[in-house]
């Protein structure tokens, strides 16, 4: 059975904040994390609902670093409805919470950086190991696996997250090496994963894309053909995993507060097809994490298709023409 990875970094934006009061609060939350919206609901609650329905699982990368501007409980009405419904959380972080933390911000050395890779080894230690201690105290397992916010993690991320016991990362996209803030010393040419730096790397799945290059696994960046064909090719290939992103708030327009029909069309045909499709099955960090497959195994992304692509492009212009970004 190849073990598909639905991931959903689950997160307030620091580019919406406002300021630190209750209203400020319920307004980012409303956008980011509920997305509740004339057309229905498109938030945790909507994803939740669905996967509880067809009877599948899903990671949910939270970030906890918002509470330094608004405290512990911004962070529990993410993970208790999480939890509730028997669904993994695992940890996230967004450095840029740390600029608007003011007096908050829990390095000594009051150091602000929009990635963690900006910061030194010691500091990366410290911003961890707070967000850790936030998540657990917000209600969550410890968590045992990590991604990076804007993938922005690097090799002392990895050594970091060793230090404090994390042993599963999953920052690096292939798809994306050079065009992310990703630093960590890893190729586009690694897609299963592997031990680096003290830590299992899993890498963030892709496809090949037209003219050279891949295209990363995310629901907005795929269409929803190409992440079945993808899975369906990992299955065939005999991977062990594979691994897709989302975002809580992916299935919205933020400022608009609006349905994205297209993008939740996506994340429902994922669901429904991933829970009919034979050889695979859906899985979390808590219960069956990656492995490490051979050491001889070499995989390689789904080769591109002209039909897929088009498809794809034409319902991006489609998506993009008639909601908007994100």
């Amino acid at each position: 059975m190849t073990r598909v990875f639905i991931t959903i970094d689950t997160e307030y934006s620091s580019g919406l904040y406002t300021g630190p009061g209750t209203a400020d609060r319920a307004d980012n939350f409303a956008r980011s994390i509920a997305c509740n919206t004339p057309q229905g609901p498109a938030g945790i609650a909507h994803k939740l609902d669905l996967l509880g329905r067809h009877g599948q699982k899903a990671v949910f990368f939270v970030d906890p670093m918002p509470a330094l501007v608004w405290g512990v409980a911004a962070i529990e009405d993410i993970v208790a409805p999480i939890i509730a419904a028997g669904q993994d959380v695992q940890l996230h972080c967004h450095t840029e919470w740390l600029g608007l933390a003011g007096a908050a911000n829990p390095l000594p050395s009051g150091a602000t950086g929009h990635n963690l890779a900006d910061f030194t080894f010691e500091d990366q230690c410290a911003i961890l190991d707070y967000a850790r201690t936030t998540l657990m105290a917000a209600g969550a397992p410890a968590p045992v696996a990590f991604r990076a916010g804007n993938y922005g993690a690097d090799d002392n991320t990895l050594r970091a997250l060793a230090a404090l016991d994390i042993a599963y990362d999953t920052s690096h996209c292939p798809a994306l090496v050079g065009a992310s803030a990703c630093r960590i010393s890893l190729g586009a040419e690694v897609h299963d994963p592997l031990a680096h730096m003290g830590v299992i790397e899993v890498p963030v799945g892709s496809i090949g894309a037209m003219g050279g290059g891949q295209r990363h696994a995310q629901i907005t960046a795929l269409s929803l053909g190409e992440m079945l064909a993808a899975i369906a090719h990992a299955r065939d290939e005999g991977r062990e995993s594979f691994t897709l992103v989302s975002h809580s708030f992916e299935l919205i327009n933020r400022r608009k507060l609006a349905a994205n029909r297209v993008v939740r069309h996506r994340f429902t045909g994922l669901v429904k097809a991933l829970a009919a499709m034979p050889g695979v099955t859906t899985a979390t960090y808590a219960d069956a994490p990656p492995a490490v497959p051979c050491a001889d195994r070499i995989s390689q992304p789904l080769p591109p298709s002209a039909l897929r692509t088009g498809r794809r492009m034409a319902e991006q212009f489609v998506s993009n023409t008639l909601y908007g970004a994100l």
